[in-house]
């Protein structure tokens, strides 16, 4: 029998070591943006690690994972040179019109990875099923079940759709690219609005696809 994967948040040397680093090479301030502390400890312990560089290093719990803090982080980078301060404006702004949302393929991995009882609580006496699931400010939050994966590409589109005009759009999957070609295709004939000029597909971490499991499907938006 192959044993699960597991995984385990970094040490605090592993934050200290690039923030001295950076600092050596001239930079004065550091933004360092992780994932939601509710899914991992992982802001905690870069915030323990902050706390040998007094004053210059801000520490961000992104609220979301994957490309929705993937998108904070663009929004940082693009006004860094104006401050710190229109930097972290346009982190809490891309947060705030920020959406994540996904179709997995069974709740299996959900229930190994004990992160989300909620959701395993509403959806977990449920069989044969393709759970549909939102990431809003941490928590993961059940937003519905379908039994078919062609019902459950359509029930993303449609979520898609509705988000109405967008600036930024990843589209995400757990080693299932023909699905993300297929859900992009459809969105750009059915769309109404205008589309971002670039989007990103992406096969998510080892990490997240770890709790979530393979042929996945979902997307990171943010609204103009």
């Amino acid at each position: 029998l192959r044993t699960p994967p597991t995984t385990a948040a970094p040490s605090i040397g592993d934050f200290t070591t690039p923030y001295e680093t950076l600092f050596s090479q001239g930079c004065d301030h550091i933004i360092s943006i992780h994932p939601a502390h509710q899914l991992t400890t992982i802001v905690n312990v870069a915030r323990q690690a902050a706390k040998e560089f007094p004053n210059k290093v801000t520490c961000i719990d992104s609220g979301s994972l994957s490309m929705g803090l993937g998108f904070q982080i663009l929004a940082a980078a693009e006004e860094a040179e104006f401050g710190l301060k229109p930097a972290l404006d346009a982190i809490e702004s891309t947060r705030k019109r920020l959406q994540v949302s996904a179709a997995l393929d069974t709740m299996e991995y959900l229930k190994r990875s004990g992160r989300v009882p909620g959701v395993v609580a509403t959806l977990g006496g449920l069989l044969s099923i393709k759970p549909m699931i939102e990431l809003v400010d941490g928590e993961v939050k059940a937003i519905g079940a379908v039994r078919t994966i062609k019902q459950a590409d359509e029930r993303i589109l449609k979520f898609l759709l509705e988000r109405g005009e967008l600036q930024r759009l990843a589209i995400l999957h757990t080693n299932a690219e023909p699905r993300a070609r297929n859900l992009l295709n459809e969105m750009m004939s059915r769309a109404r609005q205008s589309v971002p000029r670039d989007i990103l597909f992406v096969n998510v971490t080892a990490v997240i696809g770890t709790h979530l499991g393979p042929n996945g499907l979902g997307f990171a938006a943010v609204r103009k």
